[in-house]
């Protein structure tokens, strides 16, 4: 078998991988080496091409290419696949040195090592030392002693989450989708070396099919979509988990944690995974593990923009989101407090952000490097500002990066004429795919976007877009697409360019796309929207019609209060029955505060059966009564806040009683309009906002 060097391996599968143009920064980038080292490895993997019958074009100021027929390039690529490789890069070799120490109960001779990687045993030395910080800030040690070996110690859960990472950061995400969707094709009989191949050997992949199989089962009873990134954790964790537990080790997890979360919806999904994983292993899960499962579960939420506010402890990261906006539009002196899009996209970052920083679940950030060079003062700034907003939290910076693509987007924003209709593909988390979208409708006049997962994409309709851009190949996808960076470069700018103006020469003319039931797209289209603008107005009209505000007095209980401002709203029949409402709000505050923190107001909110119309009502006590707080602690509440919505009202609906409660928490001026102000001061402002809110959506 031929001899390939492990860096002209990696410049060759990168290649491989992109159907356009890429350049020698590009590539040095990619393999932490200096151009100049680039260029000479060049030679090499021109040789390689050549054996192939595949060419390395050049173009001047553009990049390089691989060029050559398709049976050719798919030829190589196996071949790079199935190479048994006589040399890794330090950095595979020090992933698989660490992927073997924490797999092990026994310590590992350092020969051993050395004879299984083909190398010296002060190479293995040099590498342990770059190890033993990859793992100190787990809470892991690198223990070594002469005639002992080496071995990783420290708990349990700390040794899972490093096995974790390593898996997550070290295989390709559209690689382990594959695995998981059962379309990857291995002949049994080829020699698989591949460090992919290692690190999988931490967990069998027919169990990470069983896995994925169980999440899905439990998908509809969670209120949301499970990002991708956080969908391979999740699989991944559960994985090692299994393995860990048949090898007999345990994890701990505190008591008193365990017990508020037995109160969410995520513990009772957790509890339908274990069920199903304990029948199909045959291993008893204890409540430990199944309180990490649900700590995952917390933190894999993928929201839209238009995340409901009124959910469980939306309002309290609204305000700390708030806080943070005010500190970086004083910092920036760029005022952002206004931007809603930012507002909601922080609240959807933060809420299963702060679950995984409290647990020290951890983040992977693949952009972190080039998102702390390229916005360097922004990244200063939003590390200072989550300092002062979050003091009590150790936030790691792979959440910083994520917040400075929040932050960046959102000033680079720019509205366009849509001309042209974009299908974003990536699986970052929101702040990327926003981040691209953002870039490109700056960069490109009349480009509107749609972002997808890869989980979704086979269900989309990519005939209804002009162009795919993604940001990670796309294996086994049959239609033409660009690979860029999530951040967009210049060149990269001009390939999407070159794309569409293609495209438009291709296509003159949008044909119009024809839908099953023999709709055009644009008639359908149409159709949808009118039914949006008429749900809005409807809603917009039911909460400014029936709004007001009332003094309570001689008001003892919280109970009491609720029934004096459900007494009105029966009579009008917004509602059917008050004493149900009553019941139902008394019962969510018994599921966690509904104080606002740093206000005295508290909003008391329901879906029910026995609502008929979207209602919100404001009730200023005469003396005020003791609660609980959002956050836990004791509350003085002077104002109620209450919203009542229908069951099963429309997607408009719910988006209209956020914007309410968000409108609430916006800043210090309205905080104190909506605890002291008059009726008529209130309904100015809502008819300000609901004006303003419509007049975007026509």
């Amino acid at each position: 078998m031929m001899y390939i060097a492990a860096r002209e391996r990696k410049i060759l599968e990168l290649l491989l991988m992109k159907s356009e143009e890429t350049t020698v920064k590009e590539i040095s980038s990619e393999l932490d080496v200096s151009p100049r080292t680039v260029h000479r490895d060049l030679k090499g993997v021109e040789d390689i091409l050549t054996e192939h019958g595949l060419q390395l074009v050049k173009k001047s100021g553009i990049g390089i290419q691989v060029s050559g027929d398709k049976a050719g390039k798919e030829h190589l690529q196996q071949l790079l696949f199935t190479l048994s490789h006589q040399e890794y890069t330090p950095e595979e070799r020090q992933t698989l040195i660490l992927s073997s120490l924490l797999e092990t109960k026994e310590p590992v001779k350092l020969m051993a090592l050395a004879n299984d990687l083909n190398v010296t045993i002060a190479t293995i030395s040099n590498d342990l030392n770059k190890i033993e910080d990859e793992v100190t800030p787990f809470g892991l040690s690198l223990v070594r002693k002469r005639g002992y070996g080496v071995e990783i110690q420290g708990p349990e859960s700390a040794k899972r989450k490093a096995m974790s990472k390593l898996i997550i950061t070290n295989i390709d995400e559209f690689e382990f989708i594959t695995i998981l969707k059962e379309t990857i094709q291995k002949k049994a009989s080829q020699t698989i070396d591949t460090v992919t191949d290692r690190l999988l050997g931490l967990v069998e992949k027919q169990k990470l099919l069983m896995i994925e199989r169980q999440i899905d089962s439990i998908k509809s009873d969670l209120p949301y979509s499970i990002a991708d990134s956080a969908y391979i954790g999740l699989v991944v964790h559960l994985a090692l988990a299994i393995e860990r537990i048949q090898q007999g080790e345990e994890i701990t997890f505190d008591k008193d944690y365990l017990q508020t979360l037995k109160k969410t919806k995520e513990y009772h999904a957790a509890e339908k995974i274990v069920a199903g994983l304990e029948s199909l292993f045959a291993i008893d899960i204890s409540e430990g593990e199944l309180g990490y499962i649900t700590m995952h579960l917390m933190g894999a939420k993928l929201r839209n923009e238009h995340d409901d506010m009124l959910e469980d402890s939306s309002l309290h990261v609204g305000l700390l989101a708030q806080q943070l906006i005010r500190f970086v539009s004083e910092e920036l002196d760029y005022d952002l407090q206004d931007n809603v899009s930012l507002f909601h996209g922080l609240v959807a970052h933060l809420k299963p952000a702060l679950h995984r920083i409290k647990q020290n679940m951890g983040i992977s950030n693949p952009l972190l490097s080039k998102i702390e060079s390229d916005y360097h003062d922004m990244f200063v700034v939003i590390e200072k500002g989550v300092n002062e907003v979050f003091p009590e939290l150790h936030v790691p910076k792979e959440e910083i990066g994520y917040l400075v693509l929040h932050f960046a987007s959102a000033i680079l924003n720019k509205e366009d004429k849509m001309n042209y209709r974009t299908l974003v593909v990536c699986s970052s988390g929101i702040g990327t795919s926003k981040m691209l979208s953002t870039k490109l409708q700056q960069a490109i006049q009349g480009i509107t976007t749609v972002n997808a997962s890869l989980f979704d994409l086979e269900n989309v309709d990519v005939h209804d877009f002009d162009a795919v851009i993604s940001t990670i190949p796309l294996k086994n996808f049959q239609h033409e697409y660009l690979v860029v960076s999530p951040l967009l470069a210049e060149e990269e700018i001009e390939k999407v360019k070159r794309l569409l103006k293609n495209r438009q020469l291709v296509q003159p003319r949008k044909k119009q796309r024809t839908n099953r039931a023999g709709q055009t797209a644009t008639d359908r289209d149409f159709i949808e929207y009118v039914k949006k603008i008429k749900n809005y107005s409807t809603v917009i009209y039911s909460l400014l019609a029936q709004f007001n505000v009332r003094k309570l007095e001689l008001v003892s209980t919280v109970e009491l209060a609720l029934q004096m401002l459900c007494e009105p709203l029966e009579k009008k029949q917004t509602i059917n029955s008050q004493e149900q409402v009553v019941k139902e709000l008394l019962k969510r505050e018994q599921m966690g505060g509904l104080g606002i923190p740093n206000t005295s107001l508290a909003l008391y909110h329901t879906k029910s059966e026995f609502v008929k119309t979207p209602t919100f009502s404001i009730g200023h006590l005469e003396e005020p009564l003791q609660v609980k707080a959002m956050d836990g602690d004791d509350f003085s509440m002077h104002t109620i806040l209450l919203l009542l919505s229908p069951m099963n009202s429309n997607e408009e609906t719910n988006e209209m009683l956020s914007a309410i409660s968000a409108l609430v928490i916006r800043d210090e001026p309205t905080i104190r309009l909506f605890e002291t102000g008059t009726e008529q001061e209130v309904k100015t402002l809502l008819v300000e906002e609901l004006s303003s809110f419509f007049k975007k959506k026509i």
